[in-house]
C-alpha cells in the first residue's frame, strides 16, 4: 500500500507536512510523528510541518510549526494528514508543491492529493502513519513513537471507541517498544486545570434533549465570549460532556461564531456522518462535524438527527 509513497519520499529533497485546521491530538501526532520518522531515516532531507497553532495540544513535543517560505514548495513533496475535506487543510500552499500525498482515516469525500492513502479501518491517522513506518522498514524513535501514541490515544478515546481493533493494539505495542513515558502522555491529555473542570460543569448544566433523546448544547456567540476559552475548546472540547448519559446514543454541540455555527456530532451506536455531509461537513461514521450558516439551519440539522433517532428507537 505504501510503496509509491516511499518512492516519492526518496525522490524529493524537501518535504512539507500539512494537516487539518484547529488540530487535535491525532492531526498533530501524525504530523510530528511523520516529521520525526522522515528526519530519522532520511537525514539528508529538509522536512517541515506547517499549519495553525497547536493551542490545547501545545504540550506535545515538537508542536511549534515551522516557518516555510513560499519558494520552498517549488520541487517539494507535500503531505496532507488526517483531513477528509480540502477546505479544512491548514495552509493551502500544499497545492503548489510538485507532488502531494494524503494519509487519512476519514470516510472518503473527495480527491485531495496525487497519491491517496485513505483507510477507514484505522482508528487514527497516527495508526496509519505507524503502519507506513513498519511496512516500509523505517525505524521509530522515542520522539516519533510518543507523538504517534498520543494521537492514537486521543482518536480512540483511550482505546474505548469501537474503532479500536486488534490492529490498534498491535500498532500501539510497536510504538511502546520505544522508550517514552506513557504517564506523561496521559497526564498532559487528561489532567485539567480547575478552570476546565468548572467549564465542563457549566456545559453539563446546558444539556437539552429532543423528543427522541438526542442530547444537544447550543452556545450563542454572546455566551462564547464570556467563557474565557478558545472556540475549539468550546466546540470540540465540550461535545463529549454528553457522551456518557444513559439512554443517549446521539449528541451534538452547536457553537455560534461571528459568521457561522460550528457543529460537532457524535454517536455511540449509529452512523451519523450522512447528516453532516448533508450540511456540507463530514468525518467519521460516528464522529463528524459541519459548519452551518445560522441557528435556523442548526435547528434543522438537529431535527434531522431527531428524526433519525426516532426511526431507531421505535
Amino acid at each position: 500500500m505504501f510503496e509509491q509513497v516511499l518512492e516519492l519520499v526518496k525522490k524529493y529533497k524537501t518535504i512539507i507536512i500539512h494537516r487539518h485546521t484547529s488540530p487535535d491530538g491525532d492531526a498533530l501526532g501524525s504530523q510530528i510523528g511523520l516529521k520525526n520518522i522522515l528526519q530519522d531515516n532520511f537525514p539528508e532531507k529538509e522536512v517541515y510541518i506547517v499549519g495553525d497553532d497547536a493551542k490545547r495540544f501545545s504540550f506535545m513535543d515538537g508542536s511549534v510549526m515551522d516557518e516555510v517560505a513560499d519558494e520552498k514548495y517549488e520541487g517539494a513533496l507535500a503531505f496532507v494528514l488526517d483531513c477528509g475535506s480540502e477546505h479544512l487543510i491548514s495552509d493551502e500552499r500544499y497545492k503548489t508543491a510538485a507532488a502531494t500525498v494524503r494519509f487519512d482515516h476519514h470516510i472518503f469525500c473527495e480527491k485531495i492529493a496525487d497519491v491517496e492513502v485513505v483507510d477507514t479501518s484505522y482508528e487514527s491517522c497516527c495508526g496509519l502513519v505507524t503502519e507506513f513506518a513498519l511496512e516500509c522498514g523505517l525505524k521509530l524513535s522515542p520522539a516519533s513513537a510518543k507523538a504517534l501514541f498520543t494521537g492514537m490515544v486521543t482518536d480512540s478515546g483511550r482505546f474505548r471507541y469501537d474503532s479500536t481493533t486488534s490492529n490498534t493494539f498491535r500498532l500501539a505495542s510497536a510504538l511502546m517498544e520505544q522508550n517514552f513515558d506513557t504517564n506523561d502522555v496521559y497526564s498532559q491529555l487528561y489532567a485539567d486545570d480547575f478552570f476546565y473542570v468548572r467549564l465542563r460543569a457549566q456545559f453539563v448544566l446546558k444539556i437539552q434533549f429532543t423528543d427522541y433523546k438526542v442530547a444537544y448544547i447550543y452556545t450563542t456567540k454572546e455566551e462564547l465570549s464570556t467563557y474565557g476559552a478558545d472556540t475549539f475548546t468550546i466546540s470540540r472540547g465540550m461535545v463529549n460532556t454528553m457522551g456518557d448519559i444513559k439512554g443517549v446514543d446521539i449528541w451534538v454541540n452547536f457553537t455560534e461564531t461571528e459568521d457561522k455555527v460550528l457543529v460537532e456530532i457524535r454517536s455511540s451506536k449509529y452512523t451519523v456522518q450522512p447528516v453532516a455531509v448533508k450540511y456540507g461537513g463530514g468525518g467519521h461514521a460516528k464522529a463528524c462535524g459541519a459548519s452551518v450558516k445560522n441557528r435556523e439551519e442548526a435547528m434543522a440539522l438537529l431535527e434531522d438527527l431527531n428524526a433519525y433517532n426516532k426511526e431507531n428507537v421505535q
